[in-house]
């Protein structure tokens, strides 16, 4: 494999000063936000995006994570719950905070967390069941990673 690109993506859910946009948080309607891919590699074929808190006492707490995106510039927002997404193309949503489903920002009243997305752009599908976590399926897309970009923003 060769070296990961950067992968550069807008995220809708965090404003220009960073934080998060309460529509696209567990205090809001908990939508899962829209993402315009700026530079997708050809090559991609596949999209994973996760959410992690990482200011979380567990490290890296993974809030979302969603596999098979079709590779596109453009990831909808509104993303419905299930296993499946039967409007992108059967992408799959596995097992975290938010099971089968996005969970966005929600954390103790008082406190800021720091979120991050991470967007992987594929050069395959993965075949990881909808009972997968996190660790499971960027464990499948070792070698298959070829770009990769994060956004961060916070939210109290």
């Amino acid at each position: 494999m060769n070296s990961v690109e950067t992968l550069d993506f807008d995220c809708s859910a965090i404003d220009e000063s960073g934080k998060f946009k309460l529509e696209n948080t567990g205090r809001g309607k908990n939508l899962s936000p829209e993402f315009r891919i700026n530079n997708l590699s050809p090559e991609a074929r596949t999209l994973v995006i996760t959410l992690e808190d990482t200011s979380h006492p567990i490290k890296d707490f993974t809030h979302w994570v969603i596999w098979n995106i079709p590779a596109t510039e453009h990831v909808p927002g509104s993303i419905p719950a299930g296993e499946t997404v039967p409007a992108l193309d059967g992408a799959r949503q596995g097992r975290a905070y938010g099971n089968h489903r996005y969970a966005g920002p929600k954390p103790p009243k008082g406190k800021t967390h720091v979120y991050r997305f991470t967007a992987y752009a594929l050069d395959c599908a993965l075949y990881a069941p909808p009972s997968s976590r996190k660790k499971k399926v960027l464990a499948e897309a070792i070698g298959h990673i070829i770009q990769k970009g994060t956004a961060v923003g916070s939210f109290e």
